[in-house]
């Protein structure tokens, strides 16, 4: 198995950590098929709290959120709006912002309360190692390409997670309403010295990647990520991505 492939079963290889003061905030929109997975490896770190942001869901994102006893808030759709609510919901001392398509791997509890633990009231944000849910030279290459990105340009994408404490959150103004690359301007605000790796892995989703291809769909990525940078409007963005 390649080491950016996702064990079906993994060992748990860190003891449960209670990080009671964390609210995990989550946006999703038809997320039926991949949120249980997501919940089930937050559940092992007992979080202070799971907030859903949903975006209008049909699916039974909602259904899913009753049985897992998580909040579930109603947010305008984008996932730069329905993250801004969950953070507004959110009533604990430190984030984590997750996608429903990203399950953390077993050493995240573990690698978060040691960040927690270190960082105190300083301002910093932590990100994971992204790895995807497929065993193939593809996807390793392109993980191996996103963590670069991350430790080299400070750029770790939101199927990375990000973690940080509320207070530093708040001041840096929250999650810009963009319908895409809120990730990206918010990494920015933070900027890279103060962004950390965490020794963790986020196992995301391969599916985009398997219906747009290996390498098409980076290179779409990429070219979105240029135009941004030149100034096109995410609003603009958001159009074209679809």
């Amino acid at each position: 198995m390649s080491p950016t492939s996702a064990p079906t079963s993994p060992p748990v290889t860190e003891p449960a950590t209670t990080l009671g003061r964390l609210s995990v905030v989550i946006p999703v929109l038809e997320a039926a098929r991949h949120l249980p997975r997501c919940l089930t490896a937050l559940r092992v770190a007992s979080p202070g709290e799971v907030i859903l942001a949903d975006g209008g869901s049909t699916d039974g994102t909602a259904h899913i959120a009753e049985q897992e006893g998580v909040r579930l808030v109603q947010a305008p759709r984008g996932r730069g709006s329905q993250l801004a609510a969950g953070a507004r919901a959110a009533q604990g001392d430190w984030l984590l912002f997750l996608h429903a398509d990203t399950r953390l791997g077993p050493r995240w509890p573990g690698a978060a309360a040691r960040f927690i633990a270190e960082t105190g009231e300083a301002w910093r944000a932590g990100w994971f190692r992204l790895g995807f849910d497929e065993d193939s030279r593809a996807a390793a290459r392109v993980a191996r390409l996103a963590n670069w990105r991350s430790r080299r340009l400070g750029l770790p994408y939101g199927d990375q997670g990000l973690l940080m404490p509320r207070t530093f959150y708040r001041a840096l103004g929250g999650y810009n309403l963009y319908p895409l690359m809120e990730d990206v301007d918010l990494v920015r605000r933070i900027g890279r010295a103060r962004l950390q790796e965490l020794q963790a892995t986020a196992w995301t989703s391969a599916q985009r990647y398997r219906r747009d291809g290996w390498v098409a769909r980076p290179a779409r990525n990429l070219s979105l990520l240029s135009l941004y940078f030149l100034g096109v409007p995410p609003d603009l963005l958001a159009r074209l991505y679809r």
